[in-house]
């Protein structure tokens, strides 16, 4: 039997595994950090036997809170990634499982890796609608990824959406695939609206180092890039850096961020109520965008989420609220579960990647909706 986690957006420390009824494990932390949540590892050679798995410093994770009521994901073709019961006492995140065949895997989540992500940019590059661009290099040296779907104008709006600036929150490009596929289809009468008014700048994954590292938050320099917008460092924060770079010389009519929260078991929406430049107008195109949604997807609702910050008081640092601020437009961030959804719960698969993609394809429709009204 064997454990192991030498691969793509891999984690795992191997404390025990000499008993397949006892196999002691540790999440490794971030490169140049200390927040750690996400793992992904495979088991080998233990077909037929009862497998339990411990791992022992789940309680000194970045959201211990997310643990209670989660269950681990499982995979033997990565591909159908189904839940594992799992339980959370004394700080120790359990689970069991007996494998039917010899090799399998165990994740945090349904893992999107730079493969996957590689795919999805060579595909996409084929629709007539889209060119990609490479807006510069990460911290170790790989490709920056820009999709620009539609025809640009200046008398269009200019609509950017980002993801994944936490690697190991994969639902985001899980949800950016969805978008996106929805967004090149010729036949779907809401892209092509779009598309006529409109010009959308996506990067698909802010954070490839981090993502290939198997890390929960940070890139390969150990910086949280969801807290370097004001002022990112090209050598530390190239990603974000670059990024600002286009996005100054397009334009903004429209920004949002895509990422997963580890405790609330909700899909829902932060906005930019503390911004200094919130006016009615932000209020009115926020306000009718979430109530659309809602309408679109009952995997998405206003009732849960973060709490609204005072008048004045953002951290401008953060993506959403210094684009917002900056550029004077509609900007929020949009969080996925990792527990499931509890409004909908799906016992088997949880919030599943299909899920995350769904969501994906269903906000277009709210984007519509305010697309006349954003400036």
């Amino acid at each position: 039997m064997k454990i192991s986690s030498n691969f793509d957006s891999g984690n795992i420390e191997i404390v025990n595994a000499e008993k397949h009824d006892n196999i002691r494990l540790k999440i490794r932390r971030d490169t140049y950090a200390e927040t750690f949540q996400w793992f992904y590892f495979r088991l080998h050679g233990a077909e037929g036997f009862p497998c339990k798995f411990s791992i022992e410093n789940a309680a000194k994770a970045s959201y211990p809170e997310g643990w209670p009521g989660y269950n681990v994901y499982a995979s033997y073709d990565r591909v159908t990634w189904f839940c594992v019961p799992t339980t959370y006492s004394d700080g120790v995140l359990s689970f069991e499982h007996t494998p039917v065949e010899n090799s399998m895997f165990f994740a945090y989540s349904t893992p999107y890796t730079y493969d996957q992500h590689l795919d999805l940019i060579s595909a996409v590059q084929l629709s007539p609608l889209c060119v990609t661009e490479l807006l510069g290099e990460t911290v170790e040296g790989r490709d920056i990824d820009l999709l620009v779907i539609g025809e640009p104008d200046e008398n269009k709006k200019k609509i950017w959406i980002v993801a994944r600036q936490h690697p190991g929150e994969p639902q985001a490009e899980w949800f950016m695939q969805g978008l996106i596929e929805r967004l090149i289809d010729e036949s779907d009468p809401v892209s092509r609206t779009l598309l006529s008014k409109a010009v959308f700048y996506l990067v698909p994954n802010m954070n490839i180092d981090g993502a290939v590292a198997g890390n929960l938050r940070v890139n390969a320099a150990g910086k949280n890039l969801n807290r370097e917008w004001a002022k990112p460092d090209v050598e530390l924060c190239p990603e974000v850096h670059y990024v600002r770079k286009k996005m100054e010389e397009v334009g903004v009519d429209m920004f949002l961020d895509i990422h997963a929260d580890e405790g609330l078991p909700y899909s829902f929406a932060s906005g930019i109520e503390g911004i200094p430049s919130y006016d009615e107008r932000l209020k009115w195109l926020q306000e009718n965008f979430l109530a659309k949604w809602v309408e679109y997807s009952p995997d998405f609702q206003t009732e849960q989420g973060y709490p609204k910050n005072d008048p004045g008081k953002a951290n401008l640092n953060i993506g959403s609220k210094f684009v917002g601020e900056h550029f004077k437009c509609m900007s929020m961030t949009i969080e996925m579960p990792f527990k499931d959804n509890a409004n909908l719960p799906d016992r088997n698969f949880g919030w599943s990647s299909d899920r995350s993609l769904r969501l994906g394809e269903s906000i277009l429709g709210p984007v519509l909706f305010v697309l006349d009204r954003l400036r």
